[in-house]
């Protein structure tokens, strides 16, 4: 027999799609269609429904970008369709393939319930499963003109401009928009549903999906093939639906057949990763949650077997408040097992970017949520798309209650491929979490048979395991799986030639999936950061955005703490209510795609007003408990609410100070330039503006790398090959313009100023060095109209640092400075929070910042023998996608060189330079409401406790990466003491802690965290 296999195969791929598939609703009627156009944003379902609507039919054109159009359309079932199941057909014209990433609806009943959603994927809605002739549909569609911004054409994605009609609706900015329709009206039909017919296209997806993925070596990929052949011949082309049933049971021995005894094991859990901002903005979301949950619900009344996650507490409280319909839906089917909320977490956050009590937070809002409204104690960290993972994670959620942690962004990598899908991960503590990266790579399955078969052959615990995870459904914009979806899972639930997929749980699989590995001798082990070789310009873009999450983390932290000091010394009232709120605001704002600034205009003006609004609350319920701390008076205190003391004012204390001893030097005036000189360092300044010198007097020592000059402005060229906002390539160093003409260098009270001006940008830094302290600050202000430009700021220094240290969450990684292996060499941009440190054993230098996340470290052996480490922070980006004026405008950040220094001193001057001291008029001296005697143990956050009682909760940390013994002590009677995990719910921990003396004596090992409860004695 001759080999006709191709020929087979594009017969299937023909007949399918162009004959079969069309004809699951071959017999149609049209409906009538009115059509009510929202003037402004979205309304309410009880408005859309009462609206003035006006006639409109299939061809009309609607919706400008980011409008709303109200459709409702009706219509009679024909008589001759008695006892037949009916759908209605509507497609609104969809722009693309993919669901969420173009038009969208949600289906009304006339009582304003939802039924489910429309996007390309899925356009029937439910009529009924035995028509009665002459019967009346209605239904409303709640219709979303959202633009196509990226998404454009099967397997394609463009990354600029996506134009309609020769506008530019991917600028996502509706005031731009000149309001001509994207849309036009496709398909209103009521239809019969062949149900003989839509089995058929099931059958023969599922058989042409897998026939491929075997090899053509393989007996039953010829056996799949005559199968389909012979279905095909079966077929009638002028009567699909009567030839249907007979092509079926030519079919049926292909499909019978069992799956091979060792076949893998694919756990599928239903999913719909829905991007709390991204492409849309945050009122779009909510919308995009409650047409997903409308679609997962209406799934689920027909298919027990389907179990969905929702994986973000925030996007469940905006179905509660807005939808609540919908959330009672959510609420049945989470009794019934099938709903499944997920994930531990208040929003997917991005993990490189927030701070350690903002991820504290997260945990805590997040489980709280669950457990409050559903019941349910999440035990897995659900997270398959945020940009890299830092070490802390581990001892987080262990804090938190969390088993499990999922996600597979890092198969994203593009120089590495990670070498387990199944492992422990251990944090910077030893804390380790069992973890799965799901082998097919996706967190958007289709269970298609590529998928499937990929899921095998790109598993790499073979030896060990035979089991793995494929989260399913239409996601980043929401959608959900399909019924397709499901028809496919049950056939590929025992098939042969494929792994074996059941529907069910995350804990079921890890539960499964721990038992295999421990019968095997254990799971393999990754120690460290999980460092994603991919989007690194997300530690840069959108600065404004950045800088409003650093500020309203560590006002955030003030207000806390001097609310808790004054409510415990002064009856102040603690603003739980405000408090919650505004953390939950911060919450939401640290998405993996608004705070690495990866999102339209819309998301980073409206987060920008967010922070602002955000920052003037705290600054208000900061300054009220101030009040109440400071008295009544003339004088003038110092508060501090850094964790250490500073310039005679103790941590979380305030005292009066009559002179500022880290007031700034002048400047000496010389030929060469400029001097500051404070008796510890000298800082030469050129007239070029440069630092020639940074000279460790105590020390002997010289900072700046010989011949090199310091907080050099460097300008790359900034075009990656895709994915502007997320990536930094590493091609960009190929190219590089340093900023050394100066438009003035000049002398100014206390400090030094440095003007530069280059194309339509100009830069302003003032360099001030404090009369006692080794800090030399860099205070920019920079006027950015850059395009696919990077901004970097290096300190060449005279150091041979074997590594960079990098403040993280709750600690700090170390990071080789070489390029020895691939893994070293893609790390060529890095993330540090307040502080980034080099240096040799006995001397080092550090970098701090208050806004500054990106950074590169390189070492190079210069011709004397010496080596030079340059340290570099990234200060601005201006991608053009998918905010074509990201970053635009005038900022305002600060840096600082901190020399002859080790890492106590960077830990102790990053928080300095993000915690400014505050002055305000009074005379009652503050005592710090808790104290701790060890500079490494470092308390992050001093609160009352959620529950109201009146308890403080301090939250603290070891620091220096060391073993360390301390004393707190509280500046109140104490009446016990205990530990909690991280919803302040008792944990049983003798070994970190112990009563003494009126405190608790404690025994941390390296970058332990721990969480007390204190209890005042009441008088």
């Amino acid at each position: 027999m001759h080999n006709d296999r191709e020929l087979t195969e594009q017969r299937l791929h023909r007949v399918l799609n162009e004959r079969i598939r069309p004809a699951v609703h071959g017999r149609s009627v049209p409906l009538s269609v009115e059509v009510w156009d929202v003037p402004g944003e979205p309304v309410p379902a009880h408005e859309g429904l009462a609206a003035p609507y006006r006639p409109a039919r299939v061809g009309d054109r609607w919706g400008p970008a980011w409008s709303t159009s109200w459709f409702r359309v009706t219509g009679t079932v024909p008589a001759d369709w008695a006892g037949l199941p009916v759908e209605a057909v509507l497609d609104l014209g969809f722009a693309t393939h993919s669901a969420g990433f173009s038009a969208e609806g949600l289906v009304h009943r006339a009582d304003g319930t939802a039924v489910k959603a429309l996007n390309p994927r899925n356009t029937w809605v439910p009529v009924t499963d035995s028509a009665v002739g002459g019967e009346r549909f209605t239904a409303y569609v709640e219709a979303a003109a959202n633009p196509v911004v990226m998404h454009t054409a099967p397997g394609e994605l463009t990354f600029g401009p996506t134009s309609v009609g020769g506008r530019a609706p991917w600028l996502g900015d509706p005031a731009a928009d000149p309001g001509e329709p994207l849309y036009r009206l496709r398909r209103l039909d009521l239809a019969v549903v062949d149900r003989q017919v839509y089995e058929l296209v099931q059958d023969l997806e599922v058989l042409g999906q897998l026939m491929p993925e075997l090899s053509p070596d393989s007996p039953r990929r010829w056996q799949l093939l005559r199968a389909v052949e012979r279905a095909l011949d079966t077929v009638d082309l002028r009567d699909i639906g009567g030839s249907a049933a007979a092509a079926r049971a030519e079919l049926a021995p292909a499909l019978a057949a069992p799956a091979h005894a060792s076949a893998h094991r694919v756990s599928a859990v239903g999913h719909a990763h829905i991007d709390t901002a991204w492409l849309w903005p945050l009122r779009e979301t909510v919308r995009k949650v409650a047409r997903t949950v409308s679609n997962v619900t209406q799934l689920m009344d027909g298919h027990p077997e389907f179990k969905f996650v929702m994986s973000q507490a925030q996007q469940l409280a905006w179905l509660k408040e807005h939808r609540p319909d919908v959330y009672a839906r959510a609420q049945e089917k989470a009794k019934t097992g099938q709903f499944l909320p997920a994930g531990s977490l208040w929003v997917e956050p991005d993990t490189n970017l927030i701070g350690g009590e903002a991820l504290v937070r997260q945990f805590v809002h997040g489980k709280r949520f669950f457990l409050d409204e559903f019941g349910v104690e999440t035990e897995e960290m659900w997270l398959p798309d945020t940009f890299g993972y830092n070490a802390a994670l581990p001892q987080l959620m262990k804090l938190a209650g969390v088993r499990w942690f999922l996600t597979q962004k890092i198969s994203w990598s593009t120089t590495n491929k990670f070498p387990h899908h199944t492992f422990w991960w251990e944090g910077i503590d030893g804390t380790r979490v069992f973890s799965h990266f799901p082998p097919v790579d996706s967190y958007n399955g289709e269970l298609s048979g590529a998928e499937i078969a990929h899921s095998v052959r790109n598993f790499q615990e073979k030896a060990a395991a035979n089991s793995s995870l494929i989260p399913f459904g239409y996601g980043d914009g929401g959608g959900g799986p399909t019924r397709e979806m499901l028809s496919r899972a049950a056939r590929l639930a025992d098939l042969e030639g494929s792994p074996r997929v059941a529907m069910e749980k995350p804990a079921d699989f890890f539960t499964h999936a721990h038992a295999e590995y421990e019968a095997a001798g254990g799971a393999p082990v990754w120690s460290g950061e999980l460092y994603l070789e991919l989007h690194r310009g997300t530690l840069t873009s959108q600065l404004a955005t950045k800088q409003g999450n650093r500020r309203s983390e560590h006002l955030l932290r003030e207000a806390e703490l001097w609310a808790a000091t004054a409510a415990v010394r002064g009856g102040h009232p603690y603003p739980y209510d405000a408090l919650d709120r505004l953390w939950k605001t911060v919450l939401l704002h640290q998405f993996h795609d608004i705070l690495p600034g990866t999102s339209i205009a819309w998301v980073h003006r409206e987060a920008e007003d967010t922070y602002a609004a955000v920052a003037r609350e705290l600054e208000r319920l900061i300054d009220a408990a101030q009040e109440t701390l400071a008295g009544p008076g003339e004088g003038s205190l110092v508060f501090n609410a850094a964790p250490h003391a500073r310039d005679g004012v103790p941590a979380f204390g305030a005292a009066p100070r009559a002179e500022d001893p880290s007031a700034p030097v002048p400047p000496l005036d010389t030929d060469d330039g400029f001097v500051l000189d404070n008796g510890l360092v000298r800082v030469a300044i050129d007239t070029d503006g440069l630092i020639t010198s940074a000279y460790d007097i105590s020390a002997d020592r010289e900072a700046v790398a010989p011949g090199a000059r310091a907080n050099l402005l460097q300008l790359h060229q900034d075009f990656p090959n895709q994915w502007d906002a997320w990536d930094i390539d590493a091609f960009y160093r190929n190219t590089v313009r340093d900023l050394t003409e100066a438009e003035s260098v000049t002398a100014v009270e206390g400090g030094v100023r440095i003007v530069r001006v280059w194309g339509a940008s100009r830069v302003e830094q003032t360099l001030t060095l404090p009369a006692g302290g080794r800090r030399l600050l860099v205070d920019t202000v920079v006027d950015w109209h850059e395009h696919e430009t990077l901004l970097k700021a290096a300190f060449p220094l005279d150091v041979r640092a074997a590594h960079s240290t990098a403040e993280i969450p709750f600690g700090h990684v170390e990071r080789p400075t070489h390029t020895n292996t691939s893994w070293d060499a893609a790390k060529f941009e890095i993330c540090a929070h307040r502080f980034l440190h080099v240096g040799e054993r006995d001397w080092g230098a550090a970098l701090v910042n208050d806004s500054t996340y990106g950074h590169d470290v390189t070492r190079d052996v210069r011709p004397d023998g010496g080596t030079t480490t340059t340290v570099r922070l990234s200060l601005l980006r201006s991608a053009r996608f998918p905010d074509p004026d990201q970053d635009q405008g005038t900022h305002r950040l600060r840096y600082a060189l901190l020399i002859g220094v080790g890492l106590p001193d960077a830990v102790r001057e990053g928080y300095r330079l993000n915690l400014p001291e505050r002055v305000r008029r009074g005379r009652t001296l503050v005592a710090p409401l808790v104290t701790v005697d060890h500079e490494g143990v470092v308390i992050e956050a001093v609160k009352l406790a959620d529950d109201r009682s009146g308890d403080v909760v301090v939250r603290l940390y070891e620091a220096h990466g060391v073993r360390a013994r301390a004393l707190l002590t509280p500046g109140f009677p104490l009446a016990s003491a205990g530990s909690t995990d991280l919803l302040e719910r008792p944990l049983h921990d003798p070994a970190s802690h112990e009563a003494a003396d009126g405190g608790v004596r404690l025994t941390l090992r390296p970058f332990q965290i721990l969480t007390l409860r204190l209890r005042p004695r009441t008088p």
